[in-house]
């Protein structure tokens, strides 16, 4: 709650309840706050497959946000020689799956399916490829269809 707003007891209760991100980094950024189309439903009537993938693209465009025109979002593999994920899509499957879709530093099409359970994401800064004249901002894509799907579109 900002400033020295009143509210009722059931608005108190409700924001107890509500999802919320906090962040604090070295910079002095400060991050605290309770994004709208994560929190259209409540977390009890979401899989943990969707409550996952909802945050992870919460993570991905606020990593996204802190990029430069040179730069784009891939996901760092952990554990093996996988290497790194260019990020171009990303979905999960109820009631427990979360998946990545992309392509390797070779440029070969790559799919990462993990359960939420061994979720461990690294989220890294890749010069993006020249052919393009923007980088490729997914973030705000997978943004938009939270939001598209929150509104029953």
């Amino acid at each position: 709650m900002m400033g020295d707003e009143i509210e009722t007891t059931a608005e108190a209760a409700e924001r107890d309840v509500l999802p919320r991100r906090y962040e604090v980094r070295t910079d002095g950024a400060v991050c605290d706050d309770e994004p709208c189309a994560v929190t259209t439903r409540p977390v009890s009537q979401k899989s943990p497959a969707e409550w996952a993938y909802e945050r992870l693209i919460l993570y991905i465009q606020n990593f996204e946000q802190q990029l430069d025109n040179e730069h784009e979002v891939a996901m760092g593999f952990t554990g093996g020689d996988a290497g790194v994920l260019r990020i171009e899509g990303m979905g999960f499957f109820d009631p427990d799956i979360v998946t990545f879709y992309g392509s390797d530093a070779n440029g070969v099409k790559t799919q990462l399916v993990q359960h939420v359970s061994q979720l461990n994401v690294m989220l890294r800064a890749l010069p993006i490829v020249h052919e393009t004249d923007a980088p490729n901002r997914i973030g705000f894509r997978l943004a938009a269809g939270l939001e598209q799907s929150a509104n029953g579109d």
